[in-house]
Formats: structure tokens, sequence, C-alpha cells
């Protein structure tokens, strides 16, 4: 079972309606909501509090700009993680921080890409291991781990394979794990 983002917050058809309509009181209410998962995924992408107080913003104007787009059939959460995971990505290829990964022999690929192991749990240790991974395995670390999405949709995301995203969680999930001094489990 795929985690639950923290994007997964109901918003009243009303409240869409009148934010459609122009509303300011309406986006103020979307805003307050949405702030902290829009802010924290672009911390776990882009790695810097500067940066993805950027994203926030620019997402937060895409949604103003183009709330019309949204049709409903899925999820408005889903819609609007969506803008901000391509805010967040976007921001890292125009810095090219995006091209550097771990790198990855074929023969290393199977590895274990299961949970985080519970010691993760602490926050800030998590957050320090986290930033010092490439920017392009923390992205795809976060994106499976946290917001649930599968390897092709990170694959599509990034414009490369799903091989590149099952390599990038397995050796993410390797440095990670050695970066929170957490042995690897053992295997049958």
């Amino acid at each position: 079972m795929p985690p639950v983002s923290s994007f997964a917050i109901d918003v009243p058809d009303a409240l869409l309606d009148r934010a459609r309509g122009g509303r300011q009181d309406a986006f103020e209410q979307i805003y307050r909501r949405f702030e902290r998962p829009v802010f924290t995924l672009a911390l776990r992408i882009c790695g810097d509090r500067e940066e993805a107080a950027e994203v926030l913003q620019d997402t937060m104007l895409k949604l103003f700009h183009h709330i019309g787009d949204y049709r409903g059939g899925s999820p408005f959460w889903g819609w609007l993680r969506q803008i901000a995971v391509n805010e967040a990505l976007m921001r890292l290829r125009r810095q090219r921080r995006l091209v550097a990964e771990i790198s990855v022999e074929e023969d290393e690929l199977p590895g274990d890409s299961g949970p985080l192991p519970p010691a993760a749990a602490d926050a800030a240790l998590l957050q320090r291991a986290l930033a010092r991974l490439p920017a392009t395995t923390r992205s795809v670390l976060w994106l499976y781990h946290a917001e649930g999405y599968t390897h092709e949709e990170i694959a599509g995301l990034m414009q490369r394979t799903p091989s590149f995203s099952k390599s990038q969680l397995a050796r993410g999930t390797r440095r990670l794990r050695a970066l929170l001094q957490i042995e690897e489990p053992a295997h049958a």
C-alpha cells in the first residue's frame, strides 16, 4: 500500500468554486491548507529552504492563474501536488542540479528498496542525511517513499526510464542507511 501523501487534504467543492470565481478569501484558505505540504515537498527535492520558499510561491501563483484548468475527476490535492513537483524539478533543472546522481552499475541494481528503516523517524537526522544526497537521488527517494509515486511516474517526471528510478532508489536507500548508520538487512 503506497504511503498517504501529506497533500491528501480534502478541499470542499464550494471552496474550489469560490476560488475559480476569483475570491481572494478562497485562495487564502487553499494556501493555508497546502502551504506546509508544498514547502516540505520542495525542501526535500531542492534541499534548500530559500529554494523551497520560491517553489511554494511559484506553485501558488500557478494555482492562482490555472485553477480554472482543474476539472475534477481526480482529487484536487493530486493536481496541486503535480504542480509543486513540476516546479521543484524545473528549478533543479534550471540550476543543472538534477544531473548529479549516484552512479549505478547495471549489475548492482537489485538491492533493497523497501521502506526506510525505523531509525529514519528522527526527522532532524533524516533531514541532514537527505541533504547530503545528490538532488536527483533525494528527489527519487522522496517521491517514491513519501509521496507514493511509482517508478514509471518518477521516470516520466525526470524524463528518464523506470530502471533509472529503481536504481536511484536502491542506491539512495543504501547510501541513506550508511549516512544514518543503519545496517543493511540480511537477504535470505
